[in-house]
């Protein structure tokens, strides 16, 4: 398998930068609070060796009173300063991840269902949790750190260049550039891959672990335990490994920046006692510049220390910025033609999930309102594959689907799925009362539309049974239903629906013989205007079709109703 590339660390700053839209006014006022306020932090210590070079004889103009106050009203202004800095980076931060939650939300619903049929849900998961939250420490703690180093660096320069020394204010920039941008490179450059490996690592256990809580009951069934068990236990250590592996390169990268401060702050002082030996600079002004100079490295080790975090930052901003670059397997048509349905018309369908791997190939059928068709075949035939193409879930390769006419690709598509329904083998409850689960359907529904549906799935009876009725909750992933129950919940989604062609890819297979007849005797009934096309294994099932196609390497072949 081709190793997937991440895209490099400037593109995915440029494409996170271009998300604060009009939110860039407010990080504008974050970044002039924080200069300010990184100003009146340094202003303080300036404030007190003006005061030093005033006390030991040079000649400072400024009053005491002046140099006193300055330095209480600094320190009084860096408190509101950095509040409002940090008010404004996190109001941005968090606005921004509401905005991107709905954004990956929407381009799931773009991209589903075929995103979810070939990626792990705890993968998407992971995306819409764990990345969005770390790509808080870019917004908060990343942009306006890295402008208001650069702001601040400038003015220390041009301060201690007028008022001490230019020599100073060049070890000054020196230590800059060597602090705030070599190191972050080489660190940046060290950590990408160890940040990469591990919010992969991250997403897979969590995708394995929540496949593990959902599947427990099977697990237990089959006495799967211990294996799950000693794979959590190894992918927990392999996510363990990766961690250690990013933690010993920020502690490095750490370790590596506070020792260059050291040396610049050495080079400083010894620059400082020179130029004074030499006569070139009074002890008082060399005091001023080597404090401003000490003071202005507090920006740039901010800026040397994101490394760390932008190691994971950036592997989930890639992550986030590619799903949202993704383009879908077929796209909404909105500028098409709504249709009535009265037939079906399939010819010669050709489709593959791989361009060199055909699932389907010729496959051809017909059917009209009224109509109740069967599809038998072994698992694996492409039986549901045909049915996810009538709803244009997937691209047909080649062939033609036409709804009243229609090719499928002209009809839009919330007309299309105002004509057709699927009930698919497995039925997914919210964990919210039946009532709204069913409403999911139609959520206008008078109650007795909603009992005549379940009527007509014959879950009516044991709906009123439960405690609360159609208010009982059905539990997370409908756990409190079991799966007979469930899938005939699904059933009476599809009827209350109320649409014309009701797909059913085994509608009875989780339910007794029993219910099977009373189900297969009401869509009998129920099939005046409606067309129903039945996906089964069951021979029981297929009683009630007027056709029988047997699914065989890719092909629809017609069978006797009896088959």
């Amino acid at each position: 398998m081709k190793e997937e590339v991440r895209m490099s660390g400037a593109k995915i700053m440029a494409g996170l930068i271009v998300m604060l839209g009009s939110f860039a006014y407010i990080l504008l006022l974050a970044v002039l609070n924080g200069s300010l306020g990184m100003v009146c932090a340094m202003g303080v210590t300036i404030f007190g060796a003006v005061g030093v070079a005033k006390a030991i004889g040079d000649v400072i103009a400024i009053p005491w009173a002046v140099i006193i106050c300055g330095a209480i009203l600094c320190g009084v202004a860096r408190g509101g300063l950095r509040y409002l800095e940090q008010y404004s980076n996190h109001y941005i931060a968090f606005k921004l991840l509401a905005i991107l939650r709905d954004k990956i939300f929407g381009k799931l619903r773009e991209l589903c269902p075929a995103k979810l049929e070939s990626e792990q849900k705890g993968s998407i998961i992971a995306m819409l949790t764990s990345d969005i939250e770390t790509l808080e420490v870019f917004y908060a703690h990343t942009i306006s750190p890295i402008c208001i180093a650069v702001i601040v660096e400038l003015a220390v320069f041009i301060f201690v260049a007028l008022t001490s020394s230019i020599y100073l204010a060049l070890v000054a920039l020196v230590g800059d550039l060597v602090i705030g941008v070599l190191l972050p490179l080489i660190s940046s450059s060290r950590m990408k891959a160890a940040g990469v490996n591990y919010r992969k690592e991250f997403a897979s256990f969590n995708a394995y672990f929540l496949d593990s809580i959902k599947g427990i009951m099977d697990i237990v069934l089959y006495g799967g335990q211990g294996r799950r068990k000693e794979e959590v236990d190894r992918r927990s250590e392999d996510l363990l490994k990766e961690t250690k592996t990013l933690k010993r390169e920020t502690t490095k990268a750490s370790s590596l920046t506070e020792a260059m401060v050291s040396v610049f702050i050495l080079i400083t002082l010894a620059v400082g006692l020179l130029l004074v030996a030499q006569g070139l600079l009074s002890p008082g002004h060399m005091v001023i510049g080597v404090v401003a100079v000490f003071g202005s490295f507090g920006p740039v080790i901010s800026v040397s220390a994101l490394p760390g975090n932008l190691a994971q930052t950036f592997a989930s901003g890639d992550r986030v910025l590619k799903l949202l670059d993704e383009e879908p397997a077929v796209r909404e048509i909105t500028n098409g033609k709504d249709i009535s349905f009265e037939n079906l018309d399939v010819k010669d369908v050709g489709f593959g999930y791989d361009a060199d791997i055909p699932v389907l190939g010729g496959v051809s059928l017909n059917i009209n309102a009224g109509e109740i068709v069967g599809i038998v075949g072994e698992s694996g035939s492409g039986k549901s594959t045909l049915l996810k193409l009538l709803l244009r879930f997937w691209q047909k390769n080649e062939g033609e689907i036409k709804y009243s006419g229609t090719e499928i690709e002209d009809v839009n598509t919330e007309s299309l799925l105002e004509n057709v329904t699927m009930v698919s083998q497995s039925t997914y409850l919210f964990d919210d009362t039946i009532e709204e689960n069913l409403r999911i359907a139609k959520p206008d529904a008078t109650q007795e539309e909603l009992e005549a549906a379940c009527r007509q799935a014959s879950i009516h009876d044991f709906i009123m049974k439960m405690p609360d009725g159609y208010a009982t909750r059905a539990g997370v992933m409908g756990d409190n239903l079991s799966a007979g129950e469930k899938q005939r919940i699904g059933l009476a989604r599809a009827f209350l629906r109320g649409s014309r062609l009701v797909l059913l890819d085994e509608p009875t297979s989780n339910v007794d013989s029993i219910n099977e007849g009373i189900i297969l005797s009401s869509i009998a009934a129920n099939r005046k205007d409606v067309a129903y096309i039945l996906v089964s294994h069951r021979a029981s099932t297929m009683a009630i079709a007027d056709r029988i196609y047997r699914m065989e390497g890719g092909k629809l072949i017609s069978n006797s109703p009896n088959c």
